[in-house]
C-alpha cells in the first residue's frame, strides 16, 4: 500500500481486498459442493455387480449342502468313534477273560467235545466281527468326510477363480468411472483456470477488479487444490503439466512486460524532462521516493544527501526551493511543506 495515498484511500484499498477475499471464499465454498458432488453421477459399483448372481445363487447352494453333509458326517463319525472305542473295549475284555479261563481250566477233552468252549469261541469271534464291521464303517465315515472336504476345497477355488474374475471387471470398471470423474471435475476447473488467466490480462485496472480478483483465487484454488484429492494415478501429470504451461506462458508475459517496461523506459528518459514529469502520476512519484528510488527511472538514489538535486542517472529534478521561504522541498510536491506556499506551476492533486 502506498505511503502516499489519503487514508480513506488505503481503507477503501483494503475494504476492496476484503471483498475479493470473502467473495473468493463463498465461490469455494460453492466450487467444492460441486466438486464434492460430481461422483454421484456415476453409479456406485460393487464387486457383486460383476458376479452372475444365479451363478453365485447356486455356488452358495452348494456351499451350504457340503458344510450340512460335512456337519452331519462329524457327528456320525464321532458316534463311530465311540462305538468302535466300546467294541474294542469290549473285544479286549472278552478275549482276556478266555484266556484266563483256557490257563485255569486244564481241559483234556478236544475243543470239538467241549460245548462251553465252543460257546466261549463263537462269543468272542462274533465280538471280533462286531468291531471289525464299526471300524469299517468308521474308516468309510472318514472317507466320505474327506471326499466332502476335497468337494469344498474344489468349490472354493472355483469361486475364488469367479471372484478373481469379477474383481478384475470390476477394477477396470470402477477406474474408468473414476477417469470419468475426473473428466468431468477437469472439464469444471480448467475452463475456471483459462477465464481467470484471460481476466488477469484483461480486466485489471477496471471497477470489477476486485470481484474479478476473488474469482481468480478461486479458480486457482479450485484447480490446484480442489482436484489434487481426486487425482488418479496419472492426475499428477495433469496438473504438472497445466502448472509446467501456466509458468511457461507467465514467464513468456513476464520477460514481454519487462522488455516492454525497458523499452518505454529508455524512451521516456530520452524525452524532455517537462514530459516526463507531467507523465508520473503524483502517488506513484511520492511512494517511489518513499521507496529510496528515483520517480523517474526507478533506480537507487541517496536522497538523504541534501546537496543532491537531481537523479544523477537520468537527470530528473527532484529537489528545488520554495519561491516564498526558500525552503528546500520536494520538486514534484504541490505545496511547501515548510510554509504551505502553493508550488509555483503546481495544480491541485486529484
Amino acid at each position: 500500500m502506498s505511503k502516499s495515498l489519503r487514508l480513506s484511500e488505503k481503507w477503501f484499498n483494503r475494504s476492496l481486498w476484503l471483498v475479493s477475499i470473502i467473495f473468493a471464499w463463498c465461490l469455494i465454498g460453492l466450487g467444492s459442493a460441486v466438486i464434492g458432488d460430481l461422483p454421484k453421477v456415476e453409479k456406485p459399483l460393487t464387486i457383486e455387480d460383476f458376479y452372475d448372481s444365479a451363478q453365485a445363487q447356486q455356488d452358495e447352494k452348494a456351499r451350504n449342502e457340503l458344510a450340512n453333509a460335512l456337519k452331519a458326517l462329524s457327528t456320525k463319525t464321532t458316534r463311530l468313534t465311540e462305538a468302535q472305542q466300546r467294541m474294542a473295549l469290549n473285544y479286549n475284555s472278552a478275549s482276556k477273560d478266555h484266556s484266563n479261563w483256557l490257563n485255569t481250566r486244564g481241559v483234556t477233552d478236544t475243543a470239538k467235545d467241549n460245548q462251553e468252549l465252543i460257546e466261549r469261541m463263537a462269543r468272542l469271534e462274533a465280538l471280533q466281527q462286531q468291531l471289525h464291521a464299526s471300524e469299517t464303517a468308521l474308516l468309510e465315515a472318514r472317507e466320505e468326510h474327506n471326499q466332502i472336504q476335497e468337494q469344498q476345497q474344489a468349490l472354493s477355488e472355483q469361486i475364488d477363480e469367479r471372484l478373481a474374475v469379477a474383481g478384475e471387471a470390476w477394477r477396470k470398471a470402477k477406474q474408468k468411472a473414476e477417469l470419468r470423474v475426473f473428466g468431468y471435475r477437469l472439464l469444471l476447473t480448467l475452463p475456471l483456470l483459462i477465464l481467470a488467466f484471460y481476466f488477469f490480462r484483461t480486466q485489471r485496472g477496471k471497477p470489477t477488479w476486485p470481484f474479478t480478483r476473488g474469482f481468480i483465487m478461486f479458480a486457482l484454488f479450485a484447480f490446484f487444490v480442489e482436484l489434487v484429492p481426486y487425482l488418479p494415478s496419472f492426475g499428477g501429470y495433469v496438473r504438472y503439466g497445466v502448472g509446467l504451461l501456466l509458468t511457461f506462458f507467465g514467464g513468456r508475459y513476464v520477460i514481454k512486460s519487462l522488455q516492454t517496461y525497458l523499452a518505454r523506459q529508455r524512451e521516456a528518459e530520452a524525452q524532455p524532462e517537462a514530459e516526463r514529469r507531467q507523465a508520473l502520476a503524483y502517488d506513484v512519484v511520492f511512494q517511489r521516493l518513499a521507496q529510496q528510488v528515483c520517480p523517474g527511472c526507478e533506480r537507487s538514489v541517496p536522497l538523504q544527501d541534501k546537496t543532491m538535486d537531481f537523479c544523477p542517472h537520468c537527470g530528473i529534478h527532484l529537489f528545488d526551493r520554495c519561491t516564498a521561504c526558500e525552503a528546500r522541498k520536494n520538486s514534484f510536491a504541490q505545496f511547501c511543506h515548510a510554509c504551505g506556499e502553493k508550488a509555483q506551476g503546481a495544480e491541485q492533486p486529484s
